[in-house]
């Protein structure tokens, strides 16, 4: 009497150990199939950037879109991959005297936690904010920050973002648009 007892016990444990089989195969066939099927962009808004700090923030997927985006003194860009928004980028205008803490609380989804260069960069997992150097509009008495953000990006990497701000903000800098304010 017993014996009919002990059948489905282990029935119950071999179908548990097939269905765990099964699901880590079906995870890594899924992962085989989400490739990154598009070439990676080394500029954002016809600005370089680290590549492989903006890789890390983007899906996979089957194609990638650039899209310019200017609004009143800002001039930025949009990244979609697949029609989905991954990533801004942006520079803004403001007037001088202002700092990054101010551009991040008015910009921010939500409070960047890190520091670096004395408070010249702000940034979190998923966005960034940076005062350029040098980047001074004498005319209209403005300053130069840019704005990285990758609020569609299920990806957070804070030291990733820093490197991709970093880069972005220092072609920023040697750029005409830079440059041009100064005369």
């Amino acid at each position: 009497m017993n014996s009919h007892r002990a059948i489905p016990r282990k029935a119950s444990a071999v179908s548990a150990t097939v269905l765990t089989a099964l699901a880590f195969l079906l995870t890594g066939c899924s992962d085989e199939q989400q490739k990154r099927e598009y070439a990676v962009p080394g500029a954002l808004c016809g600005t370089a950037v680290d590549s492989d700090a903006l890789t890390s923030f983007l899906p996979p997927g089957s194609k990638i879109t650039v899209k310019g985006k200017a609004y009143s003194g800002a001039e930025g860009c949009q990244v979609v991959v697949d029609d989905k928004l991954i990533v801004t980028a942006a520079r803004m205008w403001l007037e001088e005297g202002r700092t990054t803490a101010y551009v991040a609380a008015r910009q921010s989804f939500d409070t960047p936690d890190q520091s670096a260069e004395d408070g010249r960069f702000r940034y979190s997992g998923h966005e960034a904010f940076g005062k350029t150097r040098g980047c001074v509009d004498m005319k209209y008495k403005q300053e130069l920050y840019t704005v990285i953000q990758a609020e569609g990006s299920e990806h957070r990497d804070a030291a990733a973002m820093k490197r991709l701000i970093l880069s972005f903000t220092e072609a920023v800098e040697r750029s005409a648009e830079c440059t041009e304010g100064a005369q």
